[in-house]
């Protein structure tokens, strides 16, 4: 089973969301008809986890075999993060007015 970081590396490049990203990968894997079989499974079904896991061990192997490509996938990958960040909202208990979860506002928010 590969790491959680690949999963969602995978899953980034399944969905293509992170053009960065893909192409990175799809370069790595263009003289392996195998792994090219894998990024385009995963790409045509990104929803489906099993084509994403295929794609997360794949890249598994792809960074115990070459750490260059190790280095630069987790740099592309921070660089996607920092760039976009996360944000966690949790709504706990009775909510009995309303409630705005959101990120990045940039204007008013008017109830």
């Amino acid at each position: 089973m590969p790491e959680p970081i690949l999963v969602s590396i995978a899953a980034a490049v399944a969905a293509k969301g992170a053009t960065g990203l893909y192409d990175l990968v799809k370069r790595k894997f263009a003289k392996d008809p195998a792994a090219v079989a894998v990024l385009d499974a995963a790409a045509a079904a990104p929803e489906d986890t099993r084509p994403v896991t295929a794609l997360a061990e794949r890249l598994h192997e792809a960074e115990a075999e070459d750490g260059e490509f190790a280095e630069a996938l987790r740099e592309e990958w921070r660089k996607l993060t920092i760039t976009h960040g996360e944000v966690h909202n949790q709504v706990t208990g009775n909510v009995t007015g309303k409630v705005v979860q959101a990120r990045d506002v940039h204007g008013n928010i008017h109830l």
